[in-house]
């Protein structure tokens, strides 16, 4: 184990984990290059920037979340090497798998005193939150949305309650402290607090609400009605499409189930084609917030080790 943690450090094996997330990160965006290409056609300058920037400020409020568990679970990170550990933690999932953004994020806060067990343990619970925060959401498209979405997807309600109960800090930490205990690792730092776990949720259900404007965007874009009403259905359908993506683990990334969930809650507002083409200009666009941002942290990092 330890001569694995040593090579994971060298400089060469990061530099090549760093190249292939890089990679992948490519192929995600050229492998859907026609039809995205055609759908920013159909669209304006103004609304695929205005787009662009609203994933840029989906990852930093996901960054915001992440940093006030990080900080509420040790000893506080300053602003910088959080964004650094963040951003470029988040290019490598794109790497296939699912695990190598986790141990990105852990490599690179051992180089700042963080343990790795604190580094997985906040990266695991800032999902959860995220999940939490999306399903609440995702309840208002049971409203605004088309009447046949709830008998579809009743499941998520019955789900909610129990995620949330979980995000409690008298269950979640009993559960880290199982868990670490199960691996053998001493516990963190310091427990999860309620006012921490509230405010993450607070930066997810923002990053969230970002989202679902990006996407709002794109759809007006397209010819959908700029209305109010039009943007809370985006927005909770969207959280929705997410979740049911996500917690349908066994297919890859959600793909397909997302264009599914959205077809339906979204049923009548735009065709199917457009929905699809959605989808993927939407994810495009969230790829390159990552890749940018993933790219500006790791030339940062490079600067400041050669000015040593």
């Amino acid at each position: 184990m330890s001569r694995v943690l040593r090579a994971l450090r060298s400089p060469q094996v990061r530099a090549g984990f760093m190249l292939a997330a890089l990679a992948a990160a490519c192929w995600a965006v050229a492998k859907n290059w026609v039809e995205v290409r055609d759908a920013i056609g159909r669209l304006d300058v103004m609304e695929v920037g205005v787009s662009l920037a609203l994933s840029f400020a989906f990852v930093w409020a996901t960054m915001r979340a992440w940093r006030v568990l990080l900080n509420d679970a040790g000893a506080p990170i300053s602003p910088v090497p959080a964004r650094r550990i963040f951003y470029v933690s988040q290019v490598a999932k794109y790497l296939p798998g699912g695990v190598w953004n986790f141990v990105a994020a852990a490599e690179m806060g051992a180089d700042h005193q963080i343990t790795r067990r604190r580094s997985v343990t906040v990266l695991l619970t800032s999902m959860l939150v995220s999940v939490v925060s999306g399903l609440a959401l995702a309840v208002l498209a049971f409203v605004v949305g088309p009447a046949g979405l709830l008998g579809r997807y009743w499941w998520v309600l019955a789900i909610l309650p129990v995620f949330a109960a979980i995000l409690h800090p008298a269950i979640l930490n009993r559960l880290i402290g199982a868990g670490l205990s199960l691996l053998r690792r001493a516990g963190l730092e310091r427990p999860m607090s309620a006012p921490a776990i509230g405010r993450a949720a607070v930066w997810s259900a923002g990053a969230w609400l970002l989202a679902g404007a990006q996407v709002w965007v794109i759809l007006v874009g397209l010819g959908s009605p700029p209305r109010v009403d039009t943007y809370v259905l985006v927005v909770s359908a969207y959280a929705l499409a997410w979740v049911v993506g996500f917690l349908i683990f066994f297919i890859p990334a959600g793909v397909g189930v997302r264009e599914v969930v959205l077809g339906v809650a979204l049923a009548g507002l735009i065709s199917r084609g457009d929905i699809v083409v959605v989808i993927l200009l939407s994810r495009l666009l969230f790829t390159l917030a990552d890749l940018a941002l993933g790219l500006g942290a790791s030339a940062a990092i490079t600067r400041r080790k050669e000015a040593r």
